[in-house]
């Protein structure tokens, strides 16, 4: 047990290593192409925060473990929404653009409920089985082109930003040996902490599901849990909260799309809960940011985000052991 637990901790601390020198590669080659720091914010950066997510899900979908790689997204989407905006809330109240509210966070709301009909097949389209079909996760796709559309369109009208910490270049051989390494990170890690995960799961009698809502996506989100918490800590809030959004839209069609397109996989409907789940979450953030400071979450919001996050967890547990 202590091995495996080593082994899984081991995966994720690969994973989180393996995106940063990805993110710091690529950044580097961009910044040499003149690609502004805006430009590499919403997509590089973002990716790469998902890239442990998208890794992480194409090997439980490849091993069989559908419920597993939904539970990660939606685990992970809900460890954004509450967890992490719960705590980057707390360190410093967050100021949210006003096209983060106008847009955004209706766009990400747009992408679960896509997912919910697409997924939902009895009980929306009157079929045998639920599962996201290859077509599914083509649709997934395409909403998520849509939503680069969009972000393309907001680089071309907005001015550009940083985080405070300028961009560091390299040779580009030193660029690209960081990006294979980082590559080969996120392999490896992917593979050490879905293995551990599913063997902890299975000596405990843990549900695929669980270990998705729970561990796995908690050990994958660790990317945007620092970016997030730092961002906040250097009152960067924008950028906070914009990585939690763009990276909650980025799990739903691109690495969802991206998995379903690989391989189709079947769900299971007790996940709409956790569907539910994301729904009321980014719902009650959409309201956080037309209550009292208008476009500010203040730090008693954070709060309710937080200990919604355990509450929800705490249900997560209860439900496995029988007790709710």
């Amino acid at each position: 047990m202590l091995l495996e637990l080593a082994l899984l901790i081991t995966g994720f601390v690969v994973l989180v290593k393996g995106a940063d020198f990805l993110v710091g590669g690529a950044s580097s080659i961009a910044k040499k192409f003149n690609i502004s720091n805006l430009a590499i914010g919403l997509t590089v950066v973002s990716f790469g925060t998902s890239a442990p997510e998208l890794l992480v899900n194409m090997m439980s979908a490849t091993k069989g473990y559908n419920t597993a790689a939904f539970g990660n997204i939606l685990g992970s989407n809900n460890f954004n929404l509450l967890l992490i905006l719960g705590v980057s809330g707390i360190i410093f109240p967050l100021v949210v653009q006003r096209k983060t509210v106008q847009y955004e966070v209706p766009i990400s709301i747009g992408a679960i409920l896509l997912l919910f009909i697409l997924v939902n097949d009895r009980m929306i389209w009157g079929l045998a089985t639920d599962a996201l079909t290859r077509f599914d996760a083509f649709l997934l796709l395409c909403f998520f082109g849509l939503f680069m559309f969009y972000v393309y369109r907001t680089m071309k009208s907005a001015s550009d930003y940083g985080d405070g910490t300028p961009i560091k270049t390299y040779r580009n051989s030193v660029s690209t040996g960081m990006i294979l390494i980082g590559l080969a990170m996120l392999l490896g890690g992917g593979e050490l902490a879905v293995t551990n995960a599913v063997l902890i799961a299975e000596r405990y009698g843990l549900s695929e599901r669980l270990i998705g809502l729970t561990i796995l996506a908690a050990g994958t989100s660790l990317p945007e849990l620092a970016t997030s918490a730092v961002a906040a800590y250097r009152k960067n809030t924008d950028i906070a909260i914009g990585n939690v959004v763009g990276s909650n839209i980025f799990n739903l069609c691109l690495i969802l799309g991206t998995t379903g397109l690989v391989k189709p996989m079947a769900y299971d409907s007790v996940l709409n809960f956790d569907i539910f789940v994301v729904i009321i979450a980014s719902i009650v953030l959409l309201i956080f940011m037309f209550t009292l400071n208008q476009r500010k979450l203040d730090r008693w919001e954070a709060i309710i985000l937080f200990l919604g996050y355990i509450t929800y967890t705490v249900y997560l547990i209860g439900a496995e052991n029988g007790a709710v």
